[in-house]
């Protein structure tokens, strides 16, 4: 393995912009939610990076506080469930996610998915790909569980998703992968090694964390992390 590199045993997968093409309809309902508020200030990539990864109530605070609106947490998220209902369902799987997951999945390599999204929200997005998603060993939906209590940038998701494995890994044992800054975060003060495969507008510092930085999953070689290497 590369220095600065340590062999994992188990991995963990963030969903939202990394295994899902998810992003950029977060993007459009929220644009859409403030054009029937009336708001003049544009939703830009360097507000969009603050919120990505964060648990759903947390980021609906965020939004009504920094655009000002005249809105309830539960109205704003009421709308984004309306909304989504429609258009999530159409998410379509980024490159290389499929080729990973069953290649780990095939070599009995334990993994789970830590998304921030709730159950509800899980279920809309993954109805056309349900059966890749049952490869995962188990889930955390962090803004329903009752154990993750706090959302990224703080540990919790990717604590409780190591301790729910069968022989409970040290997280330090665990890669996460992720496309959020703060899902890096997250994943290092877990103890995690993190690869992430960042948007275009995340800036180089925001990138800086990571144990890996990788254009897409189609670049990942899982040998770096002295787990499987790919059959060709």
């Amino acid at each position: 393995m590369p220095e600065g590199f340590e062999k994992v045993t188990h991995c963990l997968f963030d969903m939202d912009g990394l295994l899902l093409n998810t992003e950029h309809i977060y993007t459009q309902i929220t644009k859409q939610i403030l054009e029937e508020q009336r708001c003049d200030e544009k939703y830009t990539g360097d507000v969009k990076v603050t919120l990505m990864g964060g648990q759903s109530n947390e980021v609906a605070n965020a939004i009504i506080k920094r655009y000002n609106l005249s809105m309830t947490v539960d109205e704003l998220l009421a709308r984004q469930r309306e909304l989504a209902s429609n258009l999530m369902p159409t998410a379509e799987l980024l490159p290389g996610v499929e080729k990973l997951l069953h290649h780990l999945s095939s070599h009995n390599v334990p993994i789970a998915l830590a998304t921030s999204s709730s159950k509800m929200m899980y279920d809309l997005k993954t109805v056309r790909h349900t059966k890749l998603f049952e490869l995962f060993d188990h889930k955390v939906y962090g803004s329903s569980d009752p154990e993750v209590l706090h959302g990224k940038p703080a540990p919790d998701i990717f604590i409780v998703a190591a301790r729910r494995f069968p022989d409970q890994p040290s997280p330090s044992k665990c890669l996460v992968f992720e496309d959020a800054p703060n899902g890096v975060k997250a994943a290092v003060a877990a103890n995690c090694q993190v690869v992430m495969v960042p948007e275009d507008y995340v800036t180089a510092e925001m990138r800086k964390e990571a144990t890996l930085v990788v254009n897409s999953l189609e670049d990942f070689k899982p040998e770096l992390f002295g787990l499987p290497a790919f059959d060709n």
